[in-house]
């Protein structure tokens, strides 16, 4: 009888004599761990970075932003300013000059038309856009000829660089999409699932919540110079950080793993066995604690729907003594110095780039004997010994949700101490990543349902300006049912000075008058405590092969966003 290992070897012969064999054997092949699975490949329907990261590798924008947060135009020959006269002397129109080599991976070309339609596409009045408030202000998106747009605004635009820039809004192709606008947009599966692109990968195969596989677009522009250099990619999800890590760091089995929110001590471990390296890149991206405006309980009816009236806010967490005591009781240098280590620095602070933007006005350390004061002065006690404190005779009893992973959990154990310190009892829950940060409006445990009373996640700019990450909490920007739970509101606020300094924003030209109204918006929501900010992220936090080469961190945009330079060196 044979033995195992023998039968194998024939199988192995027999296969490599097959057609196509030697020719899949010699496939470059580059290997990425997103341990949050990708769920859609569009970022029109999804605000995950996991989705729109793996968006990114087929769909492109007219420009990224770089690793320095600089512009670097991608579908457009240039980027348009006032001393080229791409924007013009009001601040209102901004026109856009397109590469005229470009076609869609199915040969067709790239022009005007398939840019007019994506604006249309998420911005039509029945659509469940997440990304629609990158059109903000637009009132008409033309095309100037087949290789020429202009976009017009209806007023001022002094940073004209939301719409069709970075990973969140790139362009669709008009042939395929066409029939999902408006409420067909969540229905059309197979472009959601496998977007034709300009990008350097067609996808070959999508198993939502599992892995991606793309290969080579043949018709990809810089096809000419060898690239991309990789034949095929595989985006695979699921697992945990560390397992992702060691895939990369200790074992080799992968190129590149993301988002390594794992202890500092074991990441630095791993990084000693020599096979890869561990890089971070700061952009603005900000792990907070996000308070619920509404009530979240489960009876409620109008479960955590923003009600204007005010008649469906949240019993106790609507009491700024409440909020305030919780920020205070939290020390945030723990928490980036033991779970973060040189991927984060502890901030009270909501906006912490750039520099112009930085509030210098809320001082961060912990105070557990304070916030006890305070609460105590507000009448807020706990009468009847049970250890928890009451407002208006309900407990501070509260739910405190985020996704699974080991540094949030970890984090979530210590808010809990602090907050037990204060007469506060948390009840800990924690929900798969692909279906918290998911968009599934049927789901009750998406972020944007937000049924629970605090909840905790990374949220950050793909823009060196913050007018677009700030304008999130308008008023009438919740997430409802009559929205499909899309609204960027997640806290439900409604604060009429802070919509009047966004105002003032969308008017102001220059880098230092922005900057100071960005810091009167910062300090809106943390003064009013209305979020609780926690550590300052580095934007990018990941680890890749040391045989792979061409890869540039970049804490502003997706970290695919150069996945056609990467390349495998020569060890």
């Amino acid at each position: 009888m044979k033995s195992k290992l023998a039968i194998l070897l024939i199988v192995a012969m027999a296969l490599s004599s097959l057609g196509g064999v030697a020719v899949a054997q010699d496939m470059k092949e580059v290997t990425i761990l997103y341990w949050q699975a990708a769920s859609i490949l569009s970022p029109y329907l999804s605000s995950g970075t996991k989705d729109n990261d793996a968006a990114s590798i087929v769909l492109e924008p007219l420009a990224n932003f770089g690793p320095d947060g600089g512009l670097v135009p991608v579908l457009a020959t240039e980027i348009p300013t006032p001393e080229n006269g791409g924007i013009s002397g009001d601040l209102t129109a901004v026109t856009w000059n397109l590469r005229d080599d470009v076609l869609w991976s199915d040969g067709t070309p790239f022009t005007a038309d398939d840019v007019v339609f994506t604006w249309q596409y998420c911005t039509h009045p029945e659509a469940g856009c997440v990304q629609s408030d990158e059109f903000d202000g637009v009132v008409s998106v033309e095309a100037m000829g087949m290789h020429q747009v202009t976009i017009t605004y209806d007023a001022p635009k002094p940073f004209p660089y939301q719409a069709f820039v970075s990973q969140t809004t790139p362009i669709l192709q008009q042939a395929q999409f066409s029939e999902c606008i408006g409420a067909e947009m969540t229905a059309c599966t197979e472009q959601n699932f496998a977007p034709i692109g300009t990008g350097p990968f067609v996808v070959e195969d999508f198993r939502p919540n599992d892995v991606v596989t793309y290969v080579r677009n043949e018709n990809f522009r810089d096809a000419d110079m060898g690239k991309p250099y990789f034949d095929r990619v595989v985006f695979k999800g699921g697992g945990d950080a560390e397992s992702a890590a060691r895939a990369v760091l200790e074992t080799g089995e992968a190129d590149y793993a993301w988002n390594l929110q794992i202890s500092p001590a074991v990441l630095d471990t791993m990084e000693a066995a020599g096979n890869g390296q561990v890089a971070v890149a700061f952009g603005q991206a900000i792990e907070t604690i996000w308070i619920n405006g509404a009530d979240p309980h489960p009876d409620n009816p109008n479960r955590a729907i923003y009600m204007e009236d005010g008649s469906n806010a949240h019993p106790f967490l609507s009491s700024k003594a409440v909020r305030q005591a919780m920020g205070m009781a939290i020390d945030r240098d723990i928490i980036a110095d033991q779970l973060y280590g040189r991927s984060g620095k502890g901030t009270c602070n909501f906006i912490n780039a750039p520099a112009t933007n930085i509030s210098p006005n809320n001082p961060c350390s912990q105070d557990i004997d304070g916030a006890n004061a305070l609460l105590d002065e507000a009448g807020i006690v706990d009468s009847d010994g049970d250890g928890v404190r009451e407002y208006m005779g309900h407990p501070l009893k509260i739910q405190y949700q985020t996704s699974t992973n080991a540094v949030r959990q970890n984090t979530q154990a210590l808010l809990k101490q602090w907050w037990g310190d204060i007469g506060i009892e948390t009840e800990l829950r924690n929900i798969d990543a692909a279906v918290f940060f998911g968009a599934d409006p049927g789901s009750p445990d998406t972020l944007y349902k937000f049924y629970s009373d605090v909840q905790m996640y990374t949220t950050g700019s793909l823009s060196t300006d913050m007018e677009s990450l700030l304008s999130n909490n308008r008023c009438g920007k919740a997430p409802t049912p009559d929205n499909n739970w899309t609204g960027s509101n997640i806290i439900r606020m409604c604060n009429a000075d802070y919509d009047a300094a966004l105002d003032e924003l969308s008017g102001t030209a220059g880098v230092e008058a922005r900057g100071a109204i960005v810091i009167r918006l910062n300090d809106i929501l943390v003064q009013e405590y209305l979020l609780l900010p926690l550590v300052y992220r580095a934007s990018a936090s990941s680890a890749f092969s040391n045989t792979l080469g061409g890869v540039e961190m970049n804490g502003w945009d997706s970290e695919m966003w150069n996945i056609e330079d990467w390349y495998r060196k020569d060890m």
